[in-house]
């Protein structure tokens, strides 16, 4: 994974590009042409609208490049309701593949869980007020790629503003392989005792970078005490990486508390640091539909980058959390809301992914 500094050291024939709704090819010398009642080039169209039901490309480029930044805002909520970011899936494809390497709900790929707005300040994603969602992962691609944006929302959606910054001119061995992300949940139906599979089956050489966790607590107590595994290459009933909890994994400790103490109750602290942190943490659910309910449900997001700790692999690649608790007689097993999106890199675009959940069994209830 090369750094902001790498980036900038080889010049050589290397080209930038930008797409977006007043370029969508990203030619040279054909940006800010449209015409708005300010006259010629005049900032005359910077958005897409996309209608329900509708997917809209976002940037189809031929040849090699990398994708190096995405920038990317629509509204939170609709007459329509209020889980747009859940209801949205952005999917990337490579090389010409027909299957996407990347295929998860909007929001979720900027750690933005549960359809909801968090800040977030990081080295790979910053969600920065209000709204503005950007991307810094490096995408490489050899001969072409492609970026969607699908939409399960039930109105039509009338701005979506948006931008992609690319490079051409650039050896593609140079990078650490075909970029990918997946989506999945685990909505409280699992048995007592089966751990959340964050990502299975990845075939080939890579290296894993990355995870969100968008967790809604089902049960009493505390709901953090699952360790991350990671099964590389060989491994069967154990793995060869596991941490030592789930706020451990991110960084955090003792529940991300402002203490160790029962009275006064003890309040979490968010926060977003470069390679991890817990940028969300809701009792009240502002997506309500009704002003006269207002649902409990305790939601906790955080993310962890493993940029400066890749974990590779060479053969496969199988990432679990567990779904365990703490209460004041020891450990229990529990079944809650668990979303996951996955992050990683590999040799080849992705062949075959599991179907994404409806948009309903996506929908945060």
């Amino acid at each position: 994974m090369t750094t902001q500094w790498n980036a900038l050291k080889n010049r050589g024939s290397i080209r930038s590009h930008s797409i977006n709704a007043e370029n969508f090819t990203g030619a040279p010398g054909e940006a800010a042409q449209v015409a708005s009642h300010l006259g010629p080039g005049r900032k005359g169209s910077a958005w897409l609208p996309i209608a329900s039901g509708e997917t809209i490309t976002l940037a189809e480029i031929e040849g090699a490049g990398v994708i190096r930044h995405i920038w990317i805002t629509v509204p939170d909520r609709t007459p329509g309701g209020p889980f747009v970011l859940r209801d949205l899936v952005l999917r990337a494809y490579w090389d010409g593949s027909e299957q996407p390497s990347v295929e998860v709900p909007l929001g979720d790929f900027f750690c933005n869980g549960f359809a909801e707005r968090a800040l977030v300040t990081s080295e790979p994603i910053v969600v920065a007020p209000t709204g503005g969602m950007n991307s810094f992962f490096p995408m490489p691609f050899r001969s072409g790629a492609r970026l969607t944006l699908s939409s399960d929302h039930p109105a039509d959606i009338g701005h979506i503003f948006f931008q992609v910054d690319y490079t051409t001119g650039e050896d593609f061995d140079d990078w650490p392989g075909y970029f990918h992300a997946q989506w999945r949940r685990s909505n409280g139906t699992t048995p007592l005792g089966t751990d959340h599979v964050i990502v299975d089956d990845v075939q080939g050489r890579g290296t894993y970078i990355g995870t969100y966790v968008a967790l809604a607590s089902l049960q009493r107590y505390w709901w953090g005490e699952g360790e991350v595994k990671f099964y590389v290459d060989d491994d069967d009933q154990y793995p060869s990486l596991c941490s030592t909890g789930l706020e451990d994994y991110a960084g955090g400790a003792w529940a991300f508390q402002d203490g160790l103490h029962a009275e006064p109750e003890p309040n979490p602290i968010t926060f977003s640091a470069p390679y991890f942190g817990y940028p969300f943490a809701r009792w009240n659910d502002t997506t309500k539909a009704s002003e006269f309910i207002t649902p409990m449900l305790p939601m906790h997001g955080l993310y962890r980058w493993h940029l400066p700790d890749p974990v590779f692999f060479e053969q496969r690649l199988k990432v679990t959390v567990q779904q365990i608790g703490m209460w004041e007689y020891g450990l229990f097993e529990r079944s809650d809301d668990v979303s996951t999106t996955a992050y990683w890199y590999q040799d080849a675009p992705a062949t075959t992914f599991p179907e994404l959940p409806s948009v309903a069994e996506r929908r945060p209830r």
